[in-house]
């Protein structure tokens, strides 16, 4: 007698696979909770003060952050350009803008609503790690500026503000044109006076480290004057 063979229904799990994310192309489009201005020179992104609720990012452009005391007085904290984040403060719990951000060129700016960005990073791994490694190493800048505020000479910090608007010392290649900016920011940003900003600049340019006409042009000489002398600090 022949028994018919018995068969086995057999599940098989498909796995669908979906293409890989790539953050820089995720910045590029407008989407869900997500949009892309473009900005003229010297355009308000957002004020001290105001609401936050989303971050930014550069496509394309130059922003200056500054604050104000509440005696009037402005200071210039940080220049950001193309693929850095700014506002990120509203995600550990800021209500409200503790800056001023304005555009220095013209400028294209990701604008991402808090959800939109907090979404993200819990589902895609890969915009984690890019935005992970932006905040260390914006928290590493923060800890360089302090140390070179305490430390340094107001000619030394100068020449490392000029070398850091130049790219130096950053993977990207350098770019010693630096975008025009006037002394007197550059004042605001090292914690001096615009004559003495004026003096070093003109100390500089004798000496072969910068050529200016307009724009400013940082030669990689001038990197002498920042490890001339540079601090230890003792742990």
């Amino acid at each position: 007698m022949t028994t018919s063979p018995r068969y086995r229904q057999v599940k098989l799990n498909v796995t669908t696979l979906r293409p890989s994310f790539d953050p820089k192309s995720f910045l590029a489009k407008v989407g869900e909770g997500r949009s892309i201005g473009e900005y003229r020179k010297d355009q308000i992104v957002f004020s001290q003060g105001d609401p936050a609720g989303a971050v930014f990012y550069i496509q394309k452009g130059k922003v200056k952050i500054t604050v104000v005391s509440e005696q009037g007085k402005e200071a210039v904290v940080a220049i950001l350009e193309t693929n850095e984040f700014f506002g990120e403060g509203c995600l550990a719990g800021q209500a409200k803008r503790i800056a001023t951000v304005a555009t220095m060129t013209e400028s294209v700016i990701v604008r991402l609503d808090k959800a939109a960005i907090i979404r993200v990073i819990h589902q895609e791994p890969a915009f984690s790690e890019m935005f992970i490694a932006y905040l260390l190493g914006r928290t590493i800048r923060v800890e360089a500026d302090l140390v070179d505020q305490l430390f340094n000479s107001s000619e030394k910090r100068l020449a490392r503000m000029l070398l850091l608007l130049a790219n130096f010392g950053k993977e990207s290649k350098p770019e010693p044109l630096i975008a025009k900016i006037s002394q007197e920011t550059l004042a605001e940003m090292i914690g001096t006076t615009r004559s003495r900003v004026s003096f070093f600049m003109n100390k500089f340019r004798k000496l072969g480290f910068i050529d200016y006409n307009g724009h400013i042009e940082v030669h990689s000489s001038l990197l002498n004057v920042v490890l001339h002398d540079e601090p230890h600090i003792e742990t």
